[in-house]
């Protein structure tokens, strides 16, 4: 496992920010341990490295965004945090939040200084507190962690960014080897604390190079940071939509591989696209996910900054269930959007949950519900599109929105057409029949009160991919815009309103 790049914290810096852009903000340490040994330690520290903590803090710019840094030392006692340490973190999290800037974290630690024991332990606490009042202050909080990051760093502050980050193949956890072997009597196998493990269970955001890590936070600052535009006009078309499809036959588009999903959508329609990563899905790189059923990212549509979070129904032509893990990680997902003060895009197409042993052990059902509940309360604009298949309680639990669009072919049903057959028919050949007769077609769902508007298809998604993904990205950044606009109170008490109705026919 890599032990890191190697990169002290000045060569980070340098790394990181536009040349001559840093301006320091530690104020000289002070206090001496009483402790010969550890104060021999400590002098021989800052020999080494130059610095006089095992961290240095200060402000500068990333691609001409101002931001705030604190940035460790693993050449510092291993990083490691002690009381000193500890204050000059928490002053640079309060200085930034005082002046509005995102702040930046890059440890690379042991976790707590054992010199200084209980004391430095507990100041964990005060860092955290401090992050949590950044956040809540709606500014930015992001994080790198480099390696290794372990214990109480890792257990803290190190991981509570609104984006996590990791270098490649950074050894991240809770305890080190080294102890784990000493208090378990085996070895821990080095693939568990793998940032590239994390990475793939949903558990960080992405897997980055140091040499590429300016360049995203670029990106992610464009989308945090972002000021609403108005969005361009939509893509219009000047032959009118077909009527209301045939329930059956419009099941039968949306399975069609060609169609295009959450992914394409947001390759095709998206500005500023950072994906990030999610359960079985890898690092987060490219095409906005991986290889699992649910797609991350932050994204802005004609201007209009979100964080977005969807469901990709089929990869490499195979359709993938929704597990309980995915649906963990949309719920952390939708945190860290109403954290940020940003609308949160839910994409609904999929086949339906996992169904499996594991997945009854794993608490699927328990996490729909958690997942409804999460978008039910929360605070930010919620905008969901059910872009195709919408199969069960796991395309459900992503539908609760102040505003829903609807592809044309889109559906909505407690169980595919062929498992409502075998209940109500034993049997799955009357599949066509019950779709017709239950009511799941888009147009439908609109005389219900879900759907508030129904984006056509000409005549099918599958033909026209890159129209189809134009016309659902500008109806996206249209309803992204009118949600803005819209006071908070007024736009919670409509929602409240709208849930109250839904599968009623529409006043």
């Amino acid at each position: 496992m890599t032990i890191g790049t190697g990169l002290t914290a000045r060569q980070l810096i340098d790394l990181l920010l536009d040349p001559g852009s840093f301006t320091c903000w530690d104020v000289p340490v002070e206090a001496a341990p009483a402790d010969e040994g550890y104060r021999a330690a400590l002098g021989r520290a800052r020999e080494r490295t130059g610095l006089d903590e095992a961290v240095t803090t200060g402000h500068g710019l990333v691609a001409g965004r101002p931001v705030a840094l604190v940035v460790s030392e693993f050449g510092f006692l291993g990083g490691s945090i002690g009381v000193a340490t500890a204050e000059r973190i928490t002053l640079a999290v309060e200085r930034a939040t005082a002046e509005r800037l995102p702040l930046l974290a890059l440890p690379v630690s042991g976790g707590t200084r054992m010199q200084e024991g209980s004391a430095a332990f507990l100041c964990m606490v005060r860092i955290t507190a401090a992050v949590q009042a950044h956040q809540a202050a709606g500014l930015p909080y992001l994080t790198y962690l480099r390696s290794p990051t372990m214990g109480g760093v890792f257990a803290s502050w190190g991981t509570l960014g609104h984006l996590v980050l990791a270098e490649p193949g950074a050894r991240l956890g809770f305890l080190g080897p080294r102890v784990y072997e000493e208090l378990r009597g085996v070895q821990l196998p080095a693939e568990v604390q793998r940032a590239e493990t994390l990475a793939a269970r949903g558990l960080i955001d992405a897997v980055v190079p140091p040499g590429e890590l300016a360049g995203v936070l670029d990106r992610a600052l464009a989308v945090l940071g972002g000021r609403p535009a108005t969005p361009t006009a939509g893509v219009e078309r000047e032959e009118a939509a077909a009527p209301p499809p045939d329930a059956w036959e419009a099941v039968r588009r949306t399975r069609r591989p060609e169609r295009p999903g959450a992914r394409e959508l947001l390759d095709r329609t998206a500005e500023g696209l950072l994906p990030l990563s999610a359960p079985g899905g890898g690092s987060g790189g490219g095409n906005g996910g991986g290889s699992g059923a649910l797609v991350r990212a932050l994204a802005s549509f004609q201007g209009q900054p979100a964080v977005v979070v969807g469901q990709q129904r089929q990869v490499t032509g195979s359709d993938r269930p929704f597990t309980a893990a995915d649906l963990q990680c949309v719920r952390r997902t939708a945190r860290m959007a109403e954290q940020l003060g940003l609308p949160l895009v839910t994409v609904v197409d999929t086949a339906g949950a996992e169904l499996s042993v594991q997945a009854e052990l794993d608490g699927v059902a328990l996490e729909i519900a958690r997942c409804l509940n999460t978008l039910v309360a929360l605070r930010t604009p919620v905008l969901a599109v059910l872009l195709g298949q919408g199969s069960g309680g796991g395309a459900l639990a992503l539908l609760p929105a102040d505003r829903v669009l609807a592809a044309q072919h889109a559906w909505l049903a407690p169980l595919p057409p062929e498992g409502a057959s075998a209940i109500v028919h034993r049997d799955g050949d009357h599949a066509a029949e019950l779709a017709r007769a239950q009511g799941i077609g888009a147009y439908d769902l609109a005389a219900v009160g879900l759907v508030d508007e129904v984006l056509p298809e000409y005549p099918d998604a599958a033909e026209e991919p890159a129209e189809f993904c134009a016309r659902v990205g500008s109806a996206v950044a249209s309803a992204l815009a009118a949600l803005a606009a819209e006071p908070e109170a007024a736009r919670l008490a409509a929602r409240a309103r709208r849930n109250r109705r839904l599968g009623s026919a529409r006043p």
